[in-house]
């Protein structure tokens, strides 16, 4: 794909252009909206309230990570709902399928086809114990979190993103790792040794 030349054709109004470029960032785009909202009908509509308002100022677009400029679009219209909904807790990301049982099906789970049923249980509990941990982050740790720690964007992106400096995003980042790590010690048992707190009454 020639970013930089369907950019150019959608400055132009090419719309196929630019839907070929929303084919490239929706799934991304659709993840971290669904991990900053944990509702997955709110993070279908910020997305589409975003790609709607990229084509719309593309014209502004000047240069440097599209990704980022798509990205930093879609955590503002997060941080639109999260102050509507005035911080009131969100519904679990708990998806059900037809037959009444727990779907997962999320980038912070590596995916093994190998793994015994014990192991993709205790994955499944640990991931469930993840997302709530980060509900219960506040929306600028939660989006550094994200955008970082598991969508693997590197921090000058990031900051392009969340517009801070590096500083601020180290330190965002810093303290929600502190924050989720310690949440996360309700699931002890499941977490890789190097995330284990001591001095909690583990060995």
């Amino acid at each position: 794909m020639d970013e930089l030349a369907l950019i150019q054709s959608a400055k132009k109004g090419d719309v196929d252009a630019f839907n070929r470029l929303v084919l490239a960032y929706q799934d991304q785009s659709f993840n971290v909206a669904l991990r900053i909202l944990a509702d997955e009908h709110l993070a279908e509509d910020a997305t589409q309230e975003a790609f709607i308002s990229a084509y719309r100022n593309i014209g502004g677009f000047r240069g440097g990570s599209f990704r980022a400029w798509i990205l930093r679009i879609i955590t503002n219209r997060c941080y639109d709902e999260l102050r509507r909904q005035k911080r009131q807790p969100s519904q679990p990301l708990d998806p059900i399928n037809n037959d009444g049982e727990e779907e997962f099906d999320d980038p912070i789970v590596l995916k093994d086809e190998q793994h015994l049923p014990e192991a993709e249980a205790e994955k499944r509990e640990l991931e469930t114990a993840i997302q709530k941990c980060i509900e219960e982050l506040s929306g600028d740790f939660r989006t550094v979190v994200v955008l970082v720690d598991i969508q693997g964007l590197d921090y000058q992106e990031a900051c392009q993103i969340i517009q801070k400096p590096l500083g601020t995003l180290k330190s965002r980042l810093a303290r929600a790792r502190i924050s989720l790590q310690d949440c996360l010690q309700g699931a002890w048992e499941l977490l890789p040794a190097d995330y284990r707190l001591k001095g909690k009454g583990q060995p």
